[in-house]
């Protein structure tokens, strides 16, 4: 049996839900527990409905939908993604995914199929963790990797705690943030972010695991004071500090391997004045490897460049690592059950592990796990530019929609 979506209703779906949150230059800013997410919540619930599917909402905002089994028993296969969006992002980073087990359903019910075991999608909260820290924090608070009191003391740049923003939009469920039952599988559709599949002219990725990675931030502590009369060795530059481990994270990983990547994705300097020696600056880290020594490896480095560039300023420095997550390798049933669907769709496609992180990371340890990619043209992501062709997003969605048939009917090989 193979499922045939419908690609102009998938296309039209995409299109609709990037209008919440749309930015002028083709992009998305659709920020976690903004009002535009709560637009886009009461959309995509919406649609929940209309395919007459059970909606719950959780105690972190996370919402399933659930499409009953011919087993009441069973486990379910749980299939999704996020709608959360980077800021100025793009219109199919998490929403594809999301888009296309909306239309796996759909389509389940346009061939009158029913399954054994029950279907359920999902919108995870705050998987992108820019208002909120850490990423993927919807599955990681469901999964039990995190507190829930915790996470909702969590606040954003304006101070606004996460609890309060759920109450504001609407969107702190009744339902406990954890597994009700044993999950059969949990599959995921996302962009790859990355160039590889259209460098090799594939459509779809077989992805095998998830890199592991370490987020963090340094503060350094230096002297305020005027940027003119003060004399070069009299200085204590905070931001000077900061250039230079800025620089360190850049060299780290070509000392450790050759799938290991660096990056500071974020500062803030403060008095931020021309006319003022910086005091206080953070910045951030981020390091990703397949192989958790070599995370680990980059993270301790990090932590001595940290301490090298304060002492060479004179500095004060504090270190917080605010995200460690180990490498995932899925398991061969959910790996061949998409690997299957893509020869039964005679795509070209290639086995790869994912280089950015996903809520497939804490559905690891919940159940059995694998993930879809879609080829991202130019490998560009997290930002407007960001594309993936239509015809790429039918064919990794049908990919999932199979691979997921497989599950919920029990019909693997």
């Amino acid at each position: 049996m193979m499922l045939r979506l419908d690609r102009e209703r998938l296309v039209a779906t995409m299109e609709e839900q990037a209008t919440y949150g749309a930015t002028e230059d083709g992009g998305l800013h659709r920020l976690a527990l903004t009002e535009a997410d709560r637009e886009i919540r009461d959309w995509f619930v919406a649609r929940l409905r209309a395919a007459d599917l059970t909606v719950r909402v959780d105690e972190f905002g996370n919402v399933f939908g659930r499409r009953a089994g011919t087993d009441p028993d069973a486990a379910p296969v749980l299939v999704g993604s996020h709608l959360d969006s980077q800021p100025n992002g793009g219109i199919y980073d998490g929403a594809l995914g999301v888009i296309a087990a909306l239309e796996f359903v759909r389509t389940l019910d346009d061939e009158g199929i029913e399954t054994a075991r029950p279907v359920e999608i999902v919108n995870w909260t705050n998987e992108e963790g820019s208002r909120f820290q850490p990423a993927m924090q919807g599955s990681g608070v469901w999964a039990g990797s995190h507190d829930i009191d915790v996470e909702y003391a969590k606040t954003d740049d304006d101070g606004v705690a996460l609890g309060a923003a759920l109450d504001e939009i609407g969107y702190r469920g009744d339902v406990p943030a954890e597994p009700a039952t044993e999950y059969d599988a949990y599959l995921e559709l996302h962009v790859e972010q990355g160039p590889t599949l259209a460098e090799a002219g594939a459509a779809v990725g077989v992805v095998t695991g998830i890199v592991g990675f370490t987020w963090g931030a340094v503060t350094f502590r230096g002297e305020a004071d005027h940027s003119g009369p003060t004399p070069m060795h009299h200085r204590s530059d905070a931001l000077v500090a900061a250039a230079d481990l800025i620089t360190a994270v850049r060299r780290i990983p070509g000392t450790l391997g050759e799938r290991t990547v660096g990056t500071v994705g974020y500062i803030d300097a403060e008095p931020n004045s021309i006319n003022v020696i910086p005091e206080e600056v953070t910045v951030t880290w981020g390091f990703r490897d397949p192989d958790d020594e070599t995370v680990e490896r980059a993270y301790r480095r990090v932590l001595a460049e940290a301490d090298h560039a304060a002492a060479r300023e004179g500095a004060d420095v504090e270190t917080e690592e605010r995200m460690r997550a180990p490498a995932i390798t899925f398991p061969d049933r959910t790996v061949d059950a998409v690997r299957r669907a893509a020869d039964a769709r005679d795509c070209r496609h290639l086995d790869l592990v994912s280089g950015a992180g996903h809520d497939a990371t804490h559905l690891a340890s919940v159940c059995d796990t694998g993930m879809v990619f879609a080829a991202s043209e130019g490998g560009k992501s997290h930002s407007p530019a960001e594309f993936t062709s239509w015809d790429d997003c039918y064919e990794a969605a049908t990919v999932l929609a199979n691979a997921a048939l497989e599950r919920a009917t029990g019909t693997e090989k």
